[in-house]
């Protein structure tokens, strides 16, 4: 599945302060019947959202914050721990987030947000208390040179998956990734036998 080309990100933060987030809580297991990522969105963190009757809940901490101009996550750390979901990426890439930030970040979800258009960035614990500070804090996320900036402020290199990083600049998934070489693939193949 092809994503929108991922090169810069100028956004606002939410920030959800609790570590260990694991991708339960990211979106339930009851949510986890589907094969398809459309409509997972309204899942994501759903019991921190909503209590048992469907009703907003008072201490939802989404519920000042819109997806279109809050599309970068800053979290505790170990985040994305758990078990290796992919619906958990896909929940909050519908939901509106196009990049996870933390000093730690479960290296299965790192891996499947990279394939699902979520950028995932580990910084220092000073750049990340500073941000734990600022809610709503404008941010630019730069992967082209793979850098996050808070104007005025600082600028960060962050080290991030290769290629991973070259799927999101291109815009595409692995399997688009691969689907582009078929022809060079085929001409090892001939080359191999």
């Amino acid at each position: 599945m092809s994503h929108k080309k991922f090169t810069r990100l100028v956004s606002k933060t939410v920030i959800l302060p609790q570590e260990n987030i694991d991708t339960d809580q990211i979106i339930p297991a009851r949510f986890l019947t589907t094969t398809s990522r459309g409509g997972l969105g309204r899942a994501a963190f759903y019991d921190w959202r909503f209590d048992a009757d469907g009703q907003a809940k008072a201490t939802n901490p989404f519920a000042k914050f819109e997806p279109e101009s809050h599309q970068i996550l800053v979290a505790g750390a170990n985040f994305g721990c758990g078990s290796s979901r992919e619906h958990a990426p896909w929940a909050l890439f519908n939901y509106g987030f196009r990049a996870v930030i933390s000093t730690k970040i479960a290296d299965i979800f790192k891996s499947n947000a990279l394939k699902n258009g979520i950028v995932p960035i580990e910084i220092p614990a000073q750049r990340h208390n500073d941000l734990m500070g600022r809610v709503a804090a404008e941010l630019i996320i730069d992967l082209e040179h793979c850098k996050i900036e808070l104007p005025g402020h600082w600028t960060e290199s962050f080290l991030i998956d290769p290629f991973g990083r070259r799927c999101l600049l291109d815009g595409v998934d692995p399997l688009d990734f691969l689907q582009a070489r078929e022809a060079d693939i085929s001409k090892f193949e001939a080359r191999a036998l």
